[in-house]
């Protein structure tokens, strides 16, 4: 950087456990380490993909093979804070951020057990679609009641 360059902003502290309201645990398996010793970064969008859906599928009653109305992935993002490796528990506390009309943003924090730092935070937005159409629809009533404990006020 020359003399007089702008530094870069730095980077918010990551959220801590206590900001998550839901909590999957999810063990490490031998087939997520990588050749590095540490569990490999797609791994990590895999267990954000499974605390959001057993949540859907658990507290919403979401039938992911026949319900009329399901949730698509049309964005995640992953920071990553510390390694993760097999064999280790893997606490994925949820909350979400938004709850519109046809679409929701999840964040996800991924921490070892015991820890209050997470290795690894992420966001995750379903877009709710018709399953025929493949158009935007309402976020189904039992889908957004499950949601609804889950939602953190919006940042001031």
């Amino acid at each position: 950087m020359s003399a007089g360059a702008a530094k870069p902003p730095a980077a918010a502290a990551p959220p801590p456990r206590a900001a998550y309201r839901h909590f999957l645990a999810i063990p490490t398996r031998w087939m997520d380490n990588d050749s590095y010793g540490h569990v490999n970064n797609v791994t990590y969008y895999s267990y954000f993909d499974t605390a959001v859906n057993e949540h859907l599928i658990r507290a919403g009653g979401l039938d992911i093979r026949d319900d009329p109305v399901v949730g698509l992935v049309v964005e995640t993002q992953c920071r990553f804070h510390k390694s993760l490796t097999f064999p280790e528990t893997v606490d994925a506390g949820l909350r979400v951020a938004r709850l519109g009309t046809s679409s929701v943003t999840y964040e996800i924090g991924l921490f070892r057990q015991g820890d209050d730092e997470p290795a690894a935070t992420g966001r995750f937005v379903h877009v709710w679609v018709d399953r025929a159409t493949q158009r935007p629809a309402e976020v189904p009533t039992r889908i957004r009641a499950a949601l609804a404990p889950l939602l953190i006020a919006a940042a001031t």
